[in-house]
């Protein structure tokens, strides 16, 4: 029978109160965790930690009490443990220090599928900059596999550092590091681009199909999503090859408008969790507008239309959501809800967000050219926006119960 000093034989009156470390595993059943408590209860014994995980049906749990001299609680759980067909054993530990432990990160780990290459890799990587896991868990399998890992490191920045290099080496997987605190669990504001993030599409290109100058607009469209080209020089350009459309071609394109797999399902579970959205778009307000009602997002802004007698006469009227224009939009966004630019997370494609990202606490790539990716603090590469979400620490089970008790 183990004892509080690690040797055979009964506690004995007089011996010193230890620290243990309890540990508990066997199939799970109800009434185990109440049996242990009521056995630690009755010895007057004060439980200073604890955690239980399931996994497959088989309980892990683990305790540390402080365990009173004289008391027979060890034989006590013994007992507890083979009446209940559970393995038990101790661990004297020392007492817990007062000091605050170094920064906590949340590293998530995001792939097609997750196999023990891709996790070897990410854990060697977080050894080789002294981060200690505490704490591993699996937060979906559908649409992709995703892990969060929380990671004990006194370099953050060396750690996300480490970790993005080493995702550049492996494609199979990416890799956010957000730090772990209360800001990560406030109410928060996301901002999305729109065209080929909130929608698979590029509003201006369907426009301009329906216009009968596809090609030419789909042209300068790409040059001006790579970088090469000034954007608001290029969505001049692009308008002024409209003038002349009949206006009800928008209502036909927001009918067409293909949104993200998982759009929906992205939008419905921020609302759920109280989070603010908003989409900024270099597009044009009348297709984005009708998009953010049906989506229910809070906030839009994009592009206008010059109308004149019920045709587009290639001219925008106000200023130009540009790149600078939509890093402006989140910051005004953020300070009329009261949501500190750490607390806000945006999500975008081309090099006309780049600043928005940067402005954000958290900036997310979402299947980006490369200029975005190497700036971004994280990166999505599978087709699924509700992806983003487990970057965010919501797991599947979460948005999939929530789907069910609110359909």
């Amino acid at each position: 029978m183990g004892t509080t000093d690690g040797t055979t034989g009964d506690s004995k009156v007089g011996v010193a109160a230890r620290t243990v470390l309890v540990r508990v595993s066997g199939r799970d059943r109800p009434g185990i965790t109440a049996g242990i408590m009521g056995i630690l209860a009755g010895a007057d014994a004060e439980v200073q930690d604890v955690e239980q995980v399931v996994i497959r049906g088989r309980l892990n749990l683990g305790l540390v009490v402080v365990v009173p001299g004289g008391r027979d609680l060890l034989k006590d759980l013994l007992l507890f443990g083979w009446e209940r067909e559970v393995e038990i054993d101790f661990e004297v530990v020392e007492e817990s220090s007062d000091e605050p432990k170094v920064g906590g990160h949340a590293v998530t780990v995001l792939g097609e599928r997750l196999g023990p290459e891709d996790l070897r890799v990410v854990t060697e990587s977080i050894a080789d900059v002294d981060g200690n896991i505490e704490r591993i868990v699996r937060l979906s399998r559908f649409p992709v596999w995703s892990y969060e890992l929380l990671v004990r490191c006194a370099d953050g920045d060396r750690l996300r550092a480490t970790l993005l290099a080493t995702c550049s080496r492996h494609p199979t997987f990416e890799v956010a590091v957000s730090r772990e605190g209360l800001a990560r669990r406030s109410q928060r504001l996301v901002v999305l681009d729109v065209d080929s993030t909130l929608i698979q599409d590029e509003v201006i290109d369907m426009v301009a199909v329906e216009a009968g100058v596809g090609p030419e607009v789909a042209a300068i469209t790409e040059l001006a999503m790579q970088g090469d080209l000034d954007y608001e020089v290029s969505l001049r350009e692009r308008v002024a090859l409209l003038a002349g459309t009949d206006v009800g071609v928008l209502a036909r394109v927001a009918d067409r408008v293909r949104l993200t797999p998982g759009a929906r399902t992205f939008c419905r579970t921020l609302h759920r969790l109280g989070y603010t959205t908003a989409v900024v778009s270099g597009g044009f307000i009348e297709v984005v507008g009708v998009l953010a009602e049906r989506l229910g997002i809070d906030h839009a802004h994009a592009n206008r239309l010059e109308v004149v007698d019920g045709r587009l006469t290639g001219a925008l009227v106000g200023p130009v959501v540009d790149r600078a224009g939509k890093a402006r939009l989140l910051r005004e966004i953020a300070e009329a809800e009261g949501v500190p630019l750490e607390q806000v997370v945006a999500v975008g494609d081309g090099a006309n967000d780049l600043d928005m990202l940067a402005a954000a606490g958290l900036g997310i790539a979402f299947n980006a050219k490369p200029t975005v990716r190497a700036s971004a603090d994280a990166t999505v590469s599978v087709p699924y926006l509700d992806a983003v979400l487990f970057l965010l620490g919501v797991s599947r089970e979460e948005i999939e119960e929530a789907d069910r008790l609110d359909p």
